[in-house]
This record gives C-alpha cells, structure tokens and sequence, in this order.
C-alpha cells in the first residue's frame, strides 16, 4: 500500500512538472541541438551555456542533460545539483540516479552511491546493473558476504552472463568456497573460453 501511495505521489509529481514546463519549445530544441554539437566537437563549455541560456528549474531533461555536461567537465558539484533537481522533478525515474552515482563515485563518497543504488533497487528490485555495481562496491571494500549476495541475484536472472559468474566465482574464492568457484570459474569459460579472469582463477584452484 505504501508503494502505491508513493507511486502515485511520483506520478502526480511528473504531471505537475509537465504542466510546469512553461520553455518556448523550438527555443530548447535549439539549445538542445547546439549543445550535442559542441559536445561532439569537444567545446564543454559551449555546451553547458547552450542550455544555461535556455534554462527552466523545472525542466527534467535540461537538468538531467546539464548534470551530464558538468560531470563530464569536472565540475562535480554542480552536476550533483543538477541531478539532484532532476531526481526532485521525477522522483521515480532512474536515470538521473544513475547519473547522480558518477560524481558521487568521482568524489569518493560512496556511501551516497551506495544509498542511490539501493533507491534504485527499491523502484526496480530486479536491476541486474546495478546489482552488479553493489556486488563490485563491496567486493573492494573486501566485504564478501554482502558481495556474495548481490552476485548470487545477477546469476539467478543471467545464468550464462560472463561477468556476473567470474564475479560470483572471485567472491566464492574469497569466501573459500572453492567447490562452488570452481563451478562458476568453468562456467563462465563455456561462455568465454579464453576469459583471463576466470582462466586466472582457475589456475589458483589446481
């Protein structure tokens, strides 16, 4: 019941900034145009004020494309702004949540994308990215059993996905469960027989 109430809380967020969105739409577009073509050439900087000079608080796609650019040009603050504006407009939406991880990670600060991950899980509990990334998250931080539970989900939806069974096999490794590596190290072989890290792994087993 809870989900309902936020989902419909989510919807009702989305039409509001739809009705919000007071831009001249050939204008945007424009500026939208311009800005892919700077982008393309290079010129960071031109894109961003092509959307700056066309900027609506209210727009999710300008927010959304500006906390691109400005990620993209180094400057991680203001993309986390910007993000973090799109993710008010659409509460529910995923991609700015995935964008808003990149300059959190850049800036170290992982427990922000850690919580984002988990947002993201709470809206799509099926998410084998960002399963993947959690798994990879604390397989660094050599927290295997939390690892471990993410990998097991990503193989359970994708049984012959390469990297999710040589990462499965790793933290099976760490763990010492070597019976159970080597199965997956093998595994992920038919899938890719001349994968370097499962073929590394495999040879630590003999």
């Amino acid at each position: 019941m809870e989900t309902i109430k936020k989902l419909c809380v989510g919807i009702l967020i989305g039409l509001f900034t739809i009705s919000g969105f007071s831009q001249d739409y050939p204008k945007v577009i424009e500026g939208f145009q311009n800005s892919y073509l700077h982008e393309a050439s290079g010129n960071l900087a031109e894109a961003i004020l092509d959307l700056r000079n066309v900027y609506d608080e209210n727009s999710y796609e300008i927010n959304l494309r500006l906390g691109w650019l400005t990620y993209s040009s180094g400057l991680f603050s203001d993309a986390q702004s910007y993000y973090n504006k799109a993710i008010l407009l659409k509460p529910f939406a995923i991609e700015p949540r995935l964008g808003i991880v990149l300059p959190q990670a850049a800036m170290g600060n992982w427990n922000s994308v850690i919580a984002q991950y988990d947002k993201i899980l709470e809206i799509t509990p099926n998410n084998s990215v960002v399963m993947h990334r959690l798994g990879l998250i604390y397989y660094g931080q050599k927290d295997f059993l939390k690892a471990e539970k993410y990998f097991e989900k990503v193989v359970n939806l994708y049984p012959f996905d390469y990297d999710g069974l040589v990462m499965y096999a790793w933290t099976n490794f760490q763990l010492k469960k070597y019976r159970e590596a080597k199965v997956l190290f093998n595994k992920a072989l038919m899938n890719t027989p001349s994968g370097s890290s499962a073929m590394e792994g495999m040879k630590l087993l003999e």
